[in-house]
């Protein structure tokens, strides 16, 4: 096990990491050829993700009473999830998205996996734990989003308002890496930190990752 939280979160990043052809829709949406509905069903499914993550985060940071670094890292990411929720609004506009049409979305099941299993990780994962994987998922996230924010500003002709949503979740954001890494060195510190059970759950976060793009590539 490597000694440090930052080596941790580095060698969790790094074995984490996915193979740059796993996700078929981002490329899609970088090179201009994904179409609108498509757009439009990946803001309908966050409708949905954006609040089942906040109220998982606010969980793990009340169950986390006794690692008061992991429940600043969570409260913040918490806080995060609210912000984009104020943004996506655009997005979901400016992919022709109106309140009676979101009213009436079946979402699919391969794109709420992904959050139902941040779900399971609020009620079965120790707080550090979970720290460390939701962290490697993460920087996979922000680069997803980087690209998709490019592609609708260049190929779809989106404004700077309605690509907020995917821009909040590009910038970096070295607060909440000094919060991960007080939170996985706190773990390392007490033994709480179980390297084993970090790389089961990061492991299928990123699966239920990529069936999260993988269900929505499939109505291109």
């Amino acid at each position: 096990m490597p000694g440090t939280a930052v080596e941790m979160l580095e060698t969790t990043r790094s074995e984490l990491s996915p193979d740059p052809k796993a996700n078929p829709l981002v490329p899609l949406v970088a090179g201009g050829r994904a179409s609108l509905e498509t757009l439009a069903a990946l803001a309908l499914e966050q409708h949905r993700v954006i609040p089942a993550d906040r109220h998982a985060f606010l969980h793990l940071a009340q169950r986390a009473s006794e690692e008061p670094a992991a429940a600043g890292f969570f409260t913040t990411l918490a806080e995060g999830e609210e912000l984009a929720a104020e943004r996506l609004g655009a997005f979901a506009e400016a992919c022709g998205v109106d309140e009676e049409r979101m009213r009436a979305y079946e979402p699919l099941p391969g794109c709420q996996a992904y959050p139902a299993y941040i779900s399971w990780l609020a009620l079965n994962a120790t707080p550090t734990d979970a720290v460390l994987a939701v962290t490697a998922n993460f920087a996979t996230w922000g680069t997803y989003c980087a690209t998709i924010a490019q592609g609708l500003r260049e190929h779809y002709g989106f404004t700077d308002e309605s690509c907020a949503f995917f821009d909040f979740f590009a910038e970096p954001a070295p607060a909440l890496d000094q919060q991960a890494t007080a939170a996985v060195q706190a773990g390392l510190d007490s033994g709480r930190l179980d390297e084993k059970r970090v790389y089961t759950y990061g492991r299928l976060l990123q699966a239920y990752e990529q069936m999260f793009w993988t269900s929505l590539s499939a109505l291109t």
